[in-house]
């Protein structure tokens, strides 16, 4: 996890420069950089995981100067192939990796690169940018007045000195009838954008910024066994946890007891285990909760009971950290700066809370989050009431939240079409073969309109604790196994091959 920043159109002067990585710091606390010329300035705050020594940036090659924040996971195969090109590397770092990708291939790297990432290349006269399929790492731009800045965060663009805060209609749509979601792309406030998912562009001073989007989910039809999907699965969940293990650092996993959580910890237990050692596992709590719990459709029980027998059955070094609720409260506002927006209340003040402490037990961890969006985990998934109900299945309290406008505000909107418009626009982009049925249809739509809102939501929340400034000294990168779609290619290979035996 790091921090990325630009300015494409003037320099920068180091004001501005100093600015930016105060206000990356919870981000990359490691190393801070920048690179500049007559047009173009890159700065880079750094978390150092793969190669400490090396993988220092902004990063050179020949003409191209790259920031870079994510990790590869598939490094070591690119790696062998541009090597196999006549490629030589300096470190192992996959920035370095990145940058020699995009020189040798340019904007095709991304067909090869597997993982997380946003990152932007400077070649002198254009910059590329690009972001990871399903949006873990975030990459925020504005374009006004002859100028492209970028960041990692909106509180970076804010930090350059002709961006100001300011909200107009469809910012206040944003903040009072969508969040904690947004609009795929939109950066909430005037002039900020978020480059999507699964996007890419070019900005070339003189003629702006142009995106487009450079891979989708595919649709196929499901021609497997119940044997084969049942192989599918457990070799691309048990690849995706392995490889994302890899780290030159402490690495814990976290523990719920659920389902997501407790398969990543057993895969890692079992590597741990190989190598002669106990794996950190650590779970989260709160004062009086057996005897305030309450359940609910996202909650139906407690995660007490489940948390000591998986712990148990591992054999894990466990580490259960309490929350009290005052102490939840007062970080509600340390949640909201961190995401440079009002979110999901008390969970992200409790996840901010719950990862102050992780760093004493890893500098990496790996969550099961977005196992629910993928495999279905969801009350709206199961419900056939709440499923079937045309609108944001999570969202049906819009005139509710209209309520809270100003009367001066709220007769220039719209509420209820503001909201069912976005809604809309979103199912109109799913396929639906006529050979699926009416529940699989709509079971398709769910999908996308989790992968598109809620879990971005929810990254955004996993991504917050990143921005704490409590974290300066203390920031760790956040592992998501389920969040990678790119397995798939691996997994045809090898089922072809198991097919011939």
């Amino acid at each position: 996890m790091c921090g990325i920043a630009g300015q494409i159109g003037a320099p920068i002067g180091q004001d501005t420069i100093a600015e930016l990585h105060q206000r990356m710091a919870g981000r990359g606390p490691d190393q801070n950089g920048y690179w500049s010329d007559a047009v173009c300035t890159l700065v880079h705050a750094r978390l150092a995981v793969i190669d400490l020594e090396g993988g220092v940036q902004p990063m050179s090659l020949g003409d191209k100067v790259i920031v870079y924040n994510g990790e590869i996971y598939n490094t070591s195969e690119v790696r062998a192939e541009l090597a196999a090109r006549g490629r030589r590397f300096e470190g192992h770092s996959d920035t370095e990796v990145v940058l020699h990708a995009y020189d040798e291939w340019g904007e095709d790297c991304l067909q090869r690169l597997n993982g997380i990432f946003a990152f932007a290349v400077w070649d002198g006269a254009r910059l590329f940018a690009a972001r990871d399929r399903m949006g873990v790492k975030p990459f925020f731009y504005s374009e006004r007045d002859g100028l492209f800045c970028f960041a990692s965060e909106i509180k970076g663009v804010l930090a350059f000195p002709h961006m100001n805060a300011e909200l107009d209609w469809d910012g206040i749509c944003e903040v009072m009838l969508l969040g904690p979601g947004r609009t795929p792309g939109c950066g909430v406030f005037r002039g900020i954008c978020e480059l999507p998912p699964a996007h890419c562009g070019y900005y070339e001073p003189g003629r702006g910024f142009s995106c487009r989007q450079y891979w989708s989910i595919r649709e196929r039809k499901h021609t497997e066994s119940f044997e084969e999907t049942a192989e599918h699965v457990r070799f691309l969940v048990t690849d995706s946890i392995e490889r994302q293990l890899i780290s030159d650092v402490p690495v814990c996993t976290f523990l719920s007891g659920g389902l997501d959580s407790s398969l990543i910890s057993s895969v890692a237990a079992r590597r741990a285990k190989t190598a002669g050692k106990r794996q950190s596992t650590v779970s989260v709590t709160y004062k009086d909760n057996e005897k305030y719990f309450q359940a609910g459709h996202f909650q139906p029980n407690s995660d007490e009971r489940y948390i000591r027998m998986m712990s148990e059955y591992l054999d894990s070094d466990h580490h259960l950290i309490e929350i009290d609720s005052p102490e939840l409260a007062d970080a509600l506002y340390d949640a909201v700066e961190a995401r440079d927006l009002p979110g999901m209340a008390d969970v992200d003040s409790s996840l901010l809370l719950f990862c102050r402490e992780i760093k004493k037990i890893g500098t990496v961890a790996l969550s099961g989050e977005c196992a629910d969006e993928i495999f279905g985990g969801y009350p709206w998934y199961r419900d056939k009431d709440i499923r079937m109900t045309d609108g944001f299945p999570w969202a049906q309290s819009t005139a509710y939240r209209a309520g809270f406008l100003r009367e001066e505000l709220a007769q220039h909107i719209d509420a209820q079409a503001y909201v069912y418009q976005k809604y809309r626009n979103t199912i109109e982009t799913v396929q639906k073969p006529a050979y699926l049925s009416e529940t699989d249809r709509r079971m398709r739509e769910m999908t996308r309109l989790n992968l598109d809102w809620f879990m971005q939501t929810l990254l955004e929340a996993l991504d917050l604790w990143k921005n704490d400034k409590s974290l300066i000294r203390h920031s760790q990168n956040l592992h998501n196994p389920f969040v990678d779609i790119h397995q798939y290619e691996r997994y045809n290979v090898r089922h072809q091959t198991n097919k011939r035996r």
